[in-house]
């Protein structure tokens, strides 16, 4: 439980980081009344339960997280440290699915398994825009940028950014445009 409420921590700093542009204790308060931060305590919450074999608690706190935020994140979805969720409206996450640290997901986000129960991988320091969907055994690079409504089916390479339906790469993080790929 300890190393969930220490996540916690680095992911409250990291929204204060995101929204105030510093991470001093002023900023981190103001973040606890912001939206979306009930759904990542609650996730952390239900994490630290599943890691101290409290089956019960963490099925309460994912319950919790459905019922009182609109936010459905699988029990087993594992998150590093400064996970954040913006909006936690209509948020989807797949309790296979594995990410790094630094991930920013926005509103009526969807990570979820194709047809075959095969889930995503996600690097660090991404950020995935509201309404986007990441389907399937994709994974997504350090440093990508998923667009908003974008539906990814691919791998995303790092430092890219992606954007359309299907998700094609428009530009990489250094600036230089990415030529569209066919995505067969």
């Amino acid at each position: 439980m300890l190393n969930a409420l220490r996540m916690l921590g680095e992911d409250l700093r990291e929204k204060a980081r995101v929204f105030y542009q510093n991470d001093t204790p002023r900023a981190v308060a103001k973040v606890l009344a912001t939206e979306g931060t009930l759904s990542m305590v609650l996730y952390r919450l239900m994490q630290g339960a599943h890691e101290s074999r409290l089956g019960a608690l963490e099925m309460i706190f994912n319950r919790m997280n459905s019922v009182l935020t609109g936010c459905i994140i699988g029990r087993g979805a594992e998150f590093g440290p400064g996970f954040v969720i913006i909006h936690a409206a209509s948020v989807i996450i797949n309790g296979k699915v594995r990410g790094g640290s630094k991930i920013l997901v926005h509103q009526e986000v969807t990570i979820g398994d194709n047809d075959r129960g095969e889930s995503g991988t996600l690097g660090s320091n991404i950020s995935i825009g509201a309404g986007a969907k990441i389907i399937g055994p994709v994974h997504i690079g350090d440093g990508a940028r998923i667009g908003a409504n974008a539906v990814v089916v691919h791998d995303v390479d790092p430092d890219t950014t992606v954007v359309g339906v299907p998700a094609r790469p428009v530009r990489r993080r250094n600036g230089a445009p990415r030529p569209l790929r066919n995505a067969s």
